[in-house]
């Protein structure tokens, strides 16, 4: 996607060779136009799919997720951090590590709002390890559910999650892929 591309090489900012801040426009700060266009795109390449629920993590994919679903005419699901005392018993669980954070949270969902009917479009912000997404599909499969989908907005190419999870048979579109980081500039692949 030409647009968001050039937005990352407009307004992203990259930290040592692993870590491009796109907070400005995209989990921080949020250009709504731009997501306007994410979701479309969203919606254009996953066009023959069977989706009924759109499936993202707390903070930074509910955004993408809920403008996607507006193209998709579905809810979005989104799997909550942390304790969910409010939820009791009736949750399915993952454990996630964050690149980003470097640390391990427990993720939820209710059961009321995933089940084994649901055919699933998971969408996120950024992918590099793939672990957050990792997580999403061990609760879909917990809840019975089919994954139909993987949109990410930027996956980072020289980090293993996208490949990881094409080579387990997921279909995964990202709509920027970061070949490098070389010399403080990115490099799409």
């Amino acid at each position: 996607m030409e647009l968001l591309k050039q937005k990352i090489l407009d307004e992203g900012k990259t930290v040592g060779s692993d870590v491009v801040k796109v907070d400005m426009f995209l989990n921080h700060q949020i250009d709504v136009d731009l997501l306007c266009e994410i979701g479309k795109e969203f919606r254009r390449i996953f066009d023959s799919e069977k989706i009924n629920k759109i499936l993202t993590i707390e903070a930074s994919g509910i955004g993408i997720a809920c403008i996607a679903a507006q193209y998709f005419s579905v809810p979005v699901v989104f799997a909550k951090k942390g304790a969910n005392r409010n939820v009791g018993d009736n949750i399915y669980k993952a454990d996630v590590y964050s690149f980003t954070k470097g640390v391990t949270t427990t993720i939820g969902i209710s059961k009321d709002y995933i089940g084994k009917d649901d055919h699933i479009l998971i969408i996120d912000d950024f992918m590099a390890n793939g672990k957050a997404v990792h997580g999403l599909i061990n609760i879909i499969n917990q809840a019975g559910a089919t994954v139909e989908g993987i949109g990410i907005v930027i996956e980072k190419g020289f980090q293993s999650g996208g490949d990881s999870l094409r080579s387990m048979g997921y279909r995964v579109e990202s709509l920027a892929v970061i070949k490098s980081i070389d010399d403080g500039k990115v490099v799409f692949g």
